[in-house]
Formats: C-alpha cells, structure tokens, sequence
C-alpha cells in the first residue's frame, strides 16, 4: 500500500474505525484465541443484536436533529407487552403486531410532546421513559414474566446452524434503512432537515412531520427489540438491559453518526455496534469486574462526541471560509 493510499485510508473516518476494530479483535484475540470461537463469536452477535436495533432508530433520530432519551425503557416495555399478551393465550404474531402498534402510540406521543406542545425532547422523552418504568414494574411486580410458547423461542435459533436469527434481523434492518437513507427522497429530506430546520421549511419541507415519522419510527424499533430480547431470552424482564440505550446512543455515535444532525448513515452505524460490541466482549473475556464495562463504555462516547464536535467546527469553519471567499471574488456575485 501506497504513501497516498495509507493518507485516504486515514481521512476516511469510515475506514479508520473499521482498522480499529480490527486491530482490538486482534488484540484480544492475541490474549485469549478463545475469544474468536464459534460460540463466542455467536455470543457477540446476540448481545449486540438488541442494541444495534435500537441504534437505528435512534441515528435516524440524530441525523434529522432529534432525539428520544426513552428508548430502553421502550423496549422493555414491548418485551412486557408482549409477553404478557402471550401468555394471556394471543397467538405471538398478533402479539408482536400489537406490541409494535403499541410502540407507533407511544412514538406519536413523543412527538406530540415535543412538536406540537413544544416541549424539549430531552426532558420530554426523560418523563416517558419514567412512566413506561413504572407501568413495567407495576404489571410485572417487579418480576420477570415467563413465556412458555416454544414457537415464540425464534429468538434463541439460528440461521442455517450458524448465525443467530437476531442478528439476522438487525443486518436486514440495516441493509432497509440504509437504502431509505441513500436511495429514497425521504431519506435525503431527513439530511436536509438534520443540517439546517429553517433552510428546510424555506424549501418547501415539513420538519415537524419528518420528524413526528421518526419518532415513531424509533419507538416502534426499540419495541421490536425488546420483543427479539423476550424470544431469545423466553421471558419478558421490566429490568434488564439498563444499559441498553447508552450502548446505542455510543454506537450510533461511534459509527459517524452526527449527534448534531445532518450526517452519518447505517453502514458507518454498523462499524460502531461491531466496535463497541467486540470491546465489551473482550473486556467481559478478561473476567473484569462489570463496572469496568460500563466505564469503558462511558469513555467511548466521551471520545465519539468530542470528535463529532470537532468534525462539526471543522465543517462550520470551512463553510465560513467558502462564503468569504465567494463574497471577496467580484465576478462570483454576478
């Protein structure tokens, strides 16, 4: 390789966070050759199969410039949901399109909040993420809710023997939203409205219902996580995966994904849920007391929003530079 290629390679943040992974895959790999057996590898894959749903919603949120902080509570409020629903004798599929209808709800009230009464979404979403847990330990006790329908345990199958039904989920949900964000007018209009709400509205756009579908959107996905977490785990809990959302908050983020709007896609998303996720593996493979995890995790999105920040002055700095230059050339204002 090249002096050039190594500088392209260097520039590209996608790649670069791509040679990364690698390079602590192998690291761990070099500490433990465990860590790359099959049923490792596979391990991974399930736990970062919940989270890396959940970062979807989330990056199509931050690229259009919003943001749902009840996301977690969301998908363990449709693993309840929809265990509870099962186990009160609903055949699964009418549970899971009930529980994802349910979710629909719940993303529109979101966005009533936060667009219609004006409310900011950070606080907002704060308030019902603490209703939505306490309606889970209320109907639950507290308790994790058994449920015992064997065709309901596609969760904990794999595809062809090899890779978990989960992921599977994920990597198509990735491939789906991927293409509305590169190939659909829908997905360029959320870039527009994510760089710049008022240059959007002066085009003819409406930011408020772009972003009320994406705030059903998000919490339509992190309930069919928490439904993919119930069949894996053939129980629905009010208390797991507390982490849950910091983890796809730093996934998305990682990935490229701008926490300020107007930047990032699905393929970039992919590479942060990889990294993060092969990380914490390793760190769990190093028997580390589990608050290191979470501290590791913490730092992760300190370093992901600082370099988000310094990538959007970076970019703020070139526009200014662009358009002083543009007003200094006399023969460019004719």
């Amino acid at each position: 390789m090249n002096v050039q290629a190594v500088k392209r390679v260097l520039k590209s943040k996608k790649a670069l966070l791509l040679l990364i992974t690698v390079v602590v895959i192998a690291a761990f790999y070099f500490v433990n050759p465990n860590y790359l057996s099959m049923d490792s590898i596979r391990g991974t894959m399930q736990r970062m199969s919940i989270t890396g749903i959940m970062a979807l919603g989330i990056a199509c949120l931050f690229i259009s410039g919003g943001i749902d902080l009840a996301s977690s509570s969301e998908c363990l409020f449709g693993g309840v949901v929809c265990g509870l629903l099962i186990k009160s004798g609903i055949p699964w599929g009418w549970a899971v399109a009930a529980t994802l209808a349910v979710g629909g709800v719940i993303g529109a009230l979101n966005a009533f909040l936060a667009l219609k009464i004006g409310l900011m979404p950070f606080i907002s979403t704060i308030a019902i993420s603490s209703v939505l847990q306490g309606i889970n330990l209320g109907v639950t006790n507290a308790q994790n809710i058994p449920i015992p329908n064997p065709t309901f345990a596609w969760g904990s199958r794999n595809l062809f023997g090899i890779l978990p039904i989960p992921f599977v989920i994920m990597i198509v949900l990735i491939i789906v939203y991927e293409y509305v964000l590169k190939r659909t007018q829908f997905g360029r209009n959320m870039y527009i409205v994510g760089g710049n709400v008022y240059a959007a509205r002066l085009s003819g756009l409406n930011p408020d219902r772009i972003l009320t579908v994406l705030y059903i959107n998000n919490a339509v996905v992190s309930t069919l996580a928490g439904i993919v977490l119930a069949s894996r785990m053939q129980s629905a809990s009010p208390l797991s995966m507390s982490d849950s959302q910091m983890d796809a908050i730093t996934a998305a983020i990682l990935g490229g994904i701008a926490f300020y709007g107007g930047g990032g896609d699905m393929s970039g998303c992919l590479i942060g849920i990889l990294l993060l996720n092969f990380f914490s593996s390793g760190l769990n493979m190093l028997a580390l007391e589990s608050y290191w995890t979470t501290i590791a995790s913490g730092l992760l999105l300190i370093i992901a929003l600082m370099f988000d920040y310094l990538n959007e002055r970076a970019a703020q700095r070139a526009l200014k530079v662009k358009t002083t230059a543009r007003a200094a050339a006399p023969g460019e204002a004719k």
